[in-house]
């Protein structure tokens, strides 16, 4: 056993770091957390300073011991988890467990930081030292207890009033406010017309049009013109007018690169521009930070990608600006460096952003070596790099009045390019943008008559504004201070796997439930799920990182309001949080009707429920009359004997009893279809077919409650060649066509059967 140990969280990193440190040290990896909160109440003692109980993780206990045998033979032990505050975290975990197991006497113990993984960053951490920053670890300790605290004191209230299985978060809720908060705005939002006068006309063969800006010497508002009628009357005032030239003007316009990417910025773009989720990207990432075999052995091929500084190293610019010199013209390098500012609140400075290890590793050079998901988002990531030390793009902007009798105005914009610059090699996408006129002008001169081709209005309407995606998400967060990068991707992944969100056409959707728990929280816990609140909070994170502030206090502060909130909420009715009365009456009973929430999501009852059953759809026509249930002949109810009869829900339909409300017995119209393939939890029942109360199919266990194991993909009973796992899915996509993917997260992997149409599989 080598005399030095070195500590890192993944096997991956741990096998590119062994390739550069040699046989003087042994490198292991904690496979991640090691310790964390015991999972019951009273895990944070409120009463003791919010002293915390925790506990070895089960999954991770194996490389636990496997350290602690690796401690007691080395003489140097150096802690070398990620450079953030969850790292410095998992670091001082570490200690603490060998110092429980008395492991650390006469022993040398030590953090080390790198940024990236390279031969260079790594033996020069290790030669420089330091002590764990314990203003890190209380910061994220506070962080833990923050959402420790939320959640149990929380979630089993949205148990008890809305339905079970609920969760709510720190950082999760807000994030739910915005997209529900959108869909209200959405809902509420009433179209306006209005329309736009255009002028089509030519000169030479080059055709133009321009659009009316000012009509009878006044400039037009949006909705001046606003009906046919008015546009028709605009037309005739304009008709049989001659068209004259009244103002040309040229200048030049320079736009800036973008800064090299952040940690979200990276996760925006991806989403834009690949079509990666957050989830997807950070994977990719990370797995680019670790290190890919390119042919040498494992290479750390990014910086470290939790980050929110945008600066680089002057190694990094000295390189990136030589790269520049040797391969783009002389105008494309500037004459000093490009400097970045940070736009975020208390950025790492110290850190750098997001770059490749070393830009004369192209992705060209390395695309045979990386998945799809890797070489997309490591093409991103060198583009963005390199264009940000070039030379801005320049373009001859030309805009061109003209006036069709007295005092109405058109006006025709155009831009060339005139030099590409930085555009050459990257340009950044933006959510929802509006194209730019690069409409191509001919020469055009004060005082030159032009021919009328055409005089057309066009007719518009207003539109709401857009549900957000992921990217936009992930801009809005950022903008409000709600959590920070590293959190972004489990946030949205905790609202899709909770069924508050829906994704349709990559925009983020609230589901019922979702509604109906934000409700619960904007109405009872506001302080909580107030957007300044809440970047407040984060803020005192940081300052507490920083050393500026003591942990203890922020969180006295913060559960003395939000036990006395909790207390005060117990008492609420599930009535008062599910129900919503309705300005209409029981076309049965005649009492009032109300929206409620169900097992399947809200729809219309009656408040004299039970003894009154009217219910409707949500978006049922109040004035349809409902039809009677028709029986099933030959099927009875195997809870009380009834007549199964057939119904109508809001997913559908399906079977049940005509006793309700005093029997509840439903089951699905047609039986689950059996796939005939072995749980690989169990190993005792079989992956059956069925719905999510969404419509969405997946595969389960079929001896659900007792297993629990479920997937999206359709399973096939082919063992992992990766990592073993007895059951492999088909999953399809546009991108990437039908593949063999192994289900197992942490695994990742894929064997393409059948490739995207269009494309010739390798090979």
């Amino acid at each position: 056993m080598a005399a030095n140990l070195l500590i890192v969280e993944s096997p991956a990193k741990a096998k590119t770091i062994k390739k550069y440190l040699g046989n003087e040290f042994e490198v292991l990896a904690s496979y991640g957390h090691v310790r964390g909160l015991v999972r019951k109440d009273g895990s944070v003692d409120v009463d003791n300073d919010f002293a915390m109980k925790y506990q070895v993780i089960a999954k991770n206990s194996k490389h636990v011991d496997a350290i602690a045998k690796a401690v007691k033979e080395a003489d140097n032990i150096f802690l070398a988890t990620d450079p953030d505050r969850e790292g410095e975290a998992i670091s001082w975990h570490i200690l603490e467990i060998l110092k429980g197991k008395r492991l650390t006497v006469n022993k040398q113990i030590k953090r080390v930081v790198f940024h990236e993984i390279t031969q260079t960053a790594i033996k020069d951490a290790v030669a420089h030292p330091r002590d764990i920053a314990f203003d890190l670890v209380n910061a994220q300790q506070a962080r833990s207890a923050l959402d420790y605290l939320v959640g149990f004191n929380l979630s089993p209230l949205l148990w008890r009033k809305i339905r079970q299985g609920l969760s709510a978060g720190r950082v999760q809720s807000p994030a739910l406010r915005l997209i529900c908060e959108r869909e209200n705005e959405i809902r509420a939002f009433e179209s306006q017309e209005y329309w736009s006068v255009h002028l089509d006309s030519h000169k030479g063969r080059t055709k133009f049009s321009a659009k009316l800006f000012q009509l009878a010497g006044k400039k037009l508002d949006q909705f001046d013109i606003n009906s046919a009628a008015i546009n028709e009357e605009v037309l005739a005032k304009l008709a049989n007018q001659s068209a004259v030239v009244t103002q040309v003007e040229k200048k030049r316009k320079s736009r800036s690169p973008a800064a090299p990417f952040t940690t979200s910025t990276m996760l925006q773009e991806a989403g834009r521009k690949l079509g990666l989720t957050a989830d997807r990207t950070t994977r990719a990432a990370q797995q680019l930070y670790e290190g890919i075999d390119i042919g040498q052995g494992p290479v750390g091929l990014i910086t470290y990608m939790r980050t929110d500084s945008v600066t680089l190293s002057n190694e990094a610019v000295e390189e990136i600006r030589h790269y520049i010199g040797k391969n783009f013209d002389a105008e494309s390098l500037p004459k000093a460096p490009v400097q970045y500012k940070s736009k975020a609140k208390n950025a790492q400075e110290a850190h750098e952003a997001i770059r490749p290890t070393s830009v004369f590793r192209t992705p060209e050079a390395v695309k045979g070596f990386l998945s799809p998901d890797q070489f997309k988002l490591y093409e991103m990531i060198w583009k963005r790099t390199i264009s940000s030390q070039m030379a801005p793009a320049k373009f001859d902007v030309t805009s061109v009045d003209i006036e069709v009798g007295a005092g109405n105005l058109f006006r025709a914009s155009g831009q060339i390019l005139a030099f590409a610059g930085f555009m050459s090699v990257y340009l950044e996408d933006e959510d929802d943008a509006e194209d730019e006129d690069n409409a191509k002008l001919p020469p055009l001169e004060q005082g030159d008559q032009l021919p009328i081709d055409k005089l057309y209005g066009d007719q518009h309407f207003t539109q709401p504004p857009p549900r957000f995606t992921e990217a936009s998400l992930i801009k809005a967060l950022e903008e409000f201070g709600i959590g920070r990068p590293s959190t972004y991707p489990s946030i949205i992944t905790t609202l899709k796997d909770r069924e508050y969100v829906l994704v349709d056409k990559k925009r983020l959707t609230p589901t019922d439930t979702g509604e109906v728990v934000n409700k619960f929280l904007t109405e009872h816990f506001t302080q909580y799920v107030d957007y300044n609140f809440t970047a407040k909070l984060e803020d005192k994170l940081d300052e507490i990182s920083n050393g500026d502030r003591d942990w203890v206090p922020v969180m006295q502060e913060f559960w003395k309001g939000f036990h006395k909130q909790v207390e005060e909420k117990k008492n609420l009715t599930r009535a008062e949080v599910t129900h919503e009365a309705l300005d209409e009456n029981c076309p049965k009973c005649g009492k009032q009707l109300s929206i409620r929430f169900g097992k399947r999501g809200r729809f219309v009852g009656c408040s004299a429920y039970p003894e009154c059953d009217y219910t409707r759809s949500l978006n049922a026509d109040p004035n349809e009359v409902p039809e009677d249930p028709v029986e099933v002949e030959g099927r009875e109810c195997p809870k009380c004997g009834g007549p199964l009869v057939l119904k109508s829900g809001q997913y559908g339909k399906f079977l049940g009893c005509k006793n309700y409300p005093t029997c509840k017995h439903i089951e699905p119209l047609e039986k689950p279809k059996d796939t005939g393939v072995t749980c690989p939890e169990c190993n005792k029942g079989t992956l059956i077919e069925r719905k999510s109360r969404y419509g969405k199919l997946f595969y389960s266990c079929n001896t659900y409650p007792a297993c629990k194991y479920a997937t999206w993909n359709p399973p096939i009973a082919e063992s992992c060649p990766q990592c073993n796992w007895p059951v492999l899915t088909i999953k399809t996509t546009k991108r990437r066509g039908t593949e063999k993917v192994c289900p197992q997260k942490e695994c990742g992997y894929a064997e393409v059967i059948e490739p995207p149409e269009g494309k010739e599989p390798k090979g």
